[in-house]
């Protein structure tokens, strides 16, 4: 059963009771959209919790959640909905018989076109078609929160055809007419910047940017997350990370790598950061050799 958000406080409450410590002002433009009942585009660099943001505010608010992951080439059909053909060719198979007796009579070949074109509806009915994810969030039964997982890697065409159904609410099967919505779901769309969005998207939604979390932020993260690491380490990991980002890298770590590289740590029993074990690790929390190159060569600026 959903439950809509009561206010910024209740918001920011029911995040962290799933494990998402958010800020005040995640906590506002959550709530505002649950009242609002319009989309968020969340930007940000990848792996700041803009995805794990979506799941978290589907269990708060007990929506079912529907994901779309985006790529290039994606096309309505991929997105709203498919006929189920093998179904179609099953069915027309076990009918045969009535099919037959359907032409029986039929004098003239236009005449018999005539007469299987008007059971065209048996066949192009709902029991017939796969909601894909767009259209599974739109017929839910349930209330549901649409996540558009990195829209920007879409095309631009795509990203057109999805401003009509925000909008809207609705899309049009050409076989069965209209379908609206049965709950307006709550929808999230993700991006990384990998190109810029229009500026009509960005009119239709909310807009909330989560960045690399402060040093209190992330320790807090870290702890809820890994509560047997020690309050040394866990400060030692999120110092040392920080002083990573701040460093010219391809790639600075995200907050799910400095989760990975502390898990690690506990793993290994560790109680502080060494030059051994900081050299050893750091592809955990680094993904470039250049990178990991780079932070050896500062190695004594990461360690306590």
């Amino acid at each position: 059963m959903t439950d809509r958000l009561i206010d910024i406080t209740d918001a920011v409450r029911r995040l962290e009771a799933t494990g998402y410590l958010a800020s005040p002002q995640i906590g506002t433009v959550t709530f505002l959209a649950d009242q609002m009942e319009k989309p968020v585009l969340i930007e940000g660099p990848a792996g700041v919790g803009k995805t794990e943001l979506a799941r978290a505010l589907a269990t708060a608010t007990g929506r079912e959640l529907i994901r779309l992951q985006c790529y290039e080439g994606l096309d309505e059909a991929k997105a709203l909905y498919e006929w189920e053909y093998a179904k179609q060719l099953l069915y027309t198979q076990l009918l045969k018989d009535k099919i037959g007796e359907l032409l029986q009579g039929a004098s003239t070949l236009k005449e018999a076109a005539d007469r299987v074109a008007s059971a065209d509806a048996v066949f192009f009915s709902k029991r017939f078609l796969l909601p894909r994810p767009i259209l599974q969030a739109l017929l839910s039964p349930q209330p549901a929160l649409l996540l558009v997982d990195e829209i920007d890697k879409s095309d631009p065409e795509f990203e057109a055809f999805l401003l009509e159904v925000l909008s809207d609410n609705a899309v049009t099967v050409p076989e069965l007419g209209t379908l609206k919505a049965v709950h307006v779901p709550r929808v999230l769309l993700t991006s990384n910047n990998a190109r810029e969005l229009s500026d009509a998207l960005k009119r239709r939604c909310l807009h909330l940017y989560i960045d690399y979390p402060t040093k209190e932020r992330e320790l807090r993260i870290v702890r809820a997350r890994l509560p047997k690491i020690s309050a040394q380490l866990a400060d030692q990991v999120v110092t040392a990370v920080a002083k990573l980002r701040a460093m010219e890298l391809k790639k600075g770590p995200s907050i799910s790598e400095t989760l990975d590289w502390a898990q690690a740590l506990v793993v290994l029993n560790a109680d502080t950061l060494s030059a051994e074990l900081v050299s050893s690790t750091l592809n955990l929390v680094l993904k470039h050799e250049a990178d990991i190159a780079k932070a050896k060569s500062q190695l004594p600026t990461l360690l306590p």
